[in-house]
């Protein structure tokens, strides 16, 4: 690696279990020295990603904070989605997540959930799995062959692992069977007990951009009509897809970048 990937390297190892970091356990990130380690810590912190702590620790600075605020008031998919996500969920008491692709994964966006009898286990911001869950499946499965064909290539363990295909032509079957139903049902993939109803949300140019996601109770599912399930997330989807593309007919209005994968895209389990 070289010394901005070093650095960068730092900042990967914060997550939920992990809010801050000393110099010896930055420097076990990078493979550094502690004296380059304590360099990238303090350039980290001068771009104000990271700010000292106590005991000689560092953790996440002011400028993510403030990255995070511009992208949620101009991101076009949030924008759109978001206001009217809730009042879906409102209107139909289900919980409905929001998710965004940025090519090398796929994120929690935002929700809405009124149904408490299911636990907040998604947070805006939280990682999901690339090959588990309706939500990122459905998204996947929007890519194109040839970009389907690169991940399948740098990943074909972790897409057998999860059922996807033991073989390049069988996965590519699969990807083409969602995306031909325009939707996808998972149960207890993410999370045991809970069905995941999940529709794509694609730009004017059909690059998608993320999905939209009902979590239901597996025996809220079973006793439900899945036709009504179904046809509820695609309409929701269509609604997102057709107030960005409203939105982005003002002067004002941010432009759609859809995300894609790398040339050598590797996702983690």
């Amino acid at each position: 690696m070289n010394s901005l990937d070093k650095m960068l390297a730092i900042l990967d190892e914060f997550n939920e279990q992990t809010l801050s970091i000393d110099v010896a356990r930055a420097a076990e990130c990078c493979g550094s020295s502690r004296a380059s380690t304590y360099r990238y810590l303090q350039a980290l912190t001068r771009s104000g990603l990271l700010t000292p702590a106590s005991g000689g620790t560092y953790t996440i600075g002011s400028r993510v904070i403030e990255l995070e605020m511009l992208k949620r008031e101009n991101d076009p998919l949030l924008r759109a989605g978001l206001p009217f996500i809730r009042f879906s969920s409102e209107e139909l008491d289900l919980n409905i997540m929001l998710c965004s692709y940025y090519g090398d994964k796929v994120l929690c966006a935002d929700l809405a959930w009124p149904d408490h009898s299911i636990p907040e286990i998604y947070k805006p911001g939280r990682p999901m799995p690339i090959f588990r869950g309706a939500m990122a499946k459905v998204i996947l499965a929007s890519l194109s062959v040839s970009q389907l064909k690169s991940i399948y290539a740098h990943n074909k363990e972790l897409i057998g692992e999860n059922g996807l295909g033991q073989n390049l032509t069988a996965f590519l079957s699969s990807m083409a069977e969602i995306k031909n139903a325009g939707y996808c049902i998972t149960h207890a993939e993410v999370f045991e007990g809970l069905v995941g109803i999940a529709a794509p949300v694609s730009d004017s140019e059909d690059r998608v951009l993320g999905s939209v996601v009902f979590v239901v109770a597996a025996e809220r599912f079973e006793s439900g009509e899945h036709l009504f399930f179904i046809n509820q997330i695609k309409h929701i989807a269509s609604e997102i897809e057709r107030r960005i593309q409203k939105r982005l007919a003002r002067d004002d209005a941010t432009p759609v970048i859809a995300a894609r994968p790398g040339r050598s895209p590797i996702y983690k389990a």
